[in-house]
């Protein structure tokens, strides 16, 4: 396959769905971390993907959409971040094969960082790292970041990556009805801002598709 970045500069690449919805249909209960059923049920997840790359998607994201430290340790699973994200890469490329590319699904970290939280940035950055590098070693053509409220968390996760590899960063704002971000932030400040870090810049979540689709208008 082309790199990424040469792709979608040819053609609209379709990414997949969602993964969440899909474990739960197959009978994961929401009390459990989706995120570590890369260990104890890698057949479920790896059936979801293989169900989005067979409807034809271009673009498989890994099952590690929460799967930092910060999140993990609330399961008591924080001594297994690495495995988990390293074996969702896997699991994604193997349904992927050469057909698709397999992007890592880094999320928030479900706390508040400076200047609004106690959480420094610096050590924001090293958990999206440590998550960052698992995602590498387990194979991954690009990073996904997806329903950031925050720019200044964003910002760190994309300077994580950065400091541990060239890959392709998307990087994704989630909006409210009125096209800012949960933060009040307007799509004219967050997207010049983002555009300086991330190669794809956009939004994703919490709302439906006409005012996102105003928003990325107002982001163009």
């Amino acid at each position: 396959m082309k790199p990424f970045l040469e792709a979608i500069d040819e053609r609209v690449l379709v990414c997949d769905g969602a993964m969440g919805t899909m474990l739960y249909a197959k009978g994961v209960f929401i009390n459990q971390c989706f995120d570590a059923l890369n260990l104890t049920a890698p057949v479920r997840v790896a059936e979801v993907h293989a169900e989005y790359a067979r409807a034809g998607a271009d673009v498989i994201e890994t099952n590690t959409f929460g799967a930092n430290r910060i999140k993990l340790r609330g399961f008591g699973l924080a001594d297994r971040l690495r495995d988990i994200n390293t074996e969702g890469a896997r699991l994604a490329r193997g349904a992927a094969g050469a057909q698709a590319y397999v992007a890592g699904a880094m999320g928030p970290l479900g706390v508040r960082i400076e200047p609004w939280g106690r959480t420094g940035k610096g050590e924001a950055e090293t958990y999206f790292r440590e998550q960052a590098e698992g995602l590498i070693a387990g194979g991954v053509d690009l990073f996904i970041l997806e329903t950031f409220r925050d720019v200044t968390e964003l910002r760190a996760a994309i300077a994580a990556i950065r400091s541990v590899c060239a890959l392709p960063i998307v990087a994704q704002m989630t909006i409210e009805e009125d096209g800012n971000s949960l933060d009040g932030t307007p799509p004219e400040q967050f997207t010049p801002e983002l555009e300086s870090y991330a190669d794809v810049v956009g939004v994703n979540c919490s709302i439906g598709p006409a005012p996102m689709f105003e928003t990325i208008e107002r982001m163009s």
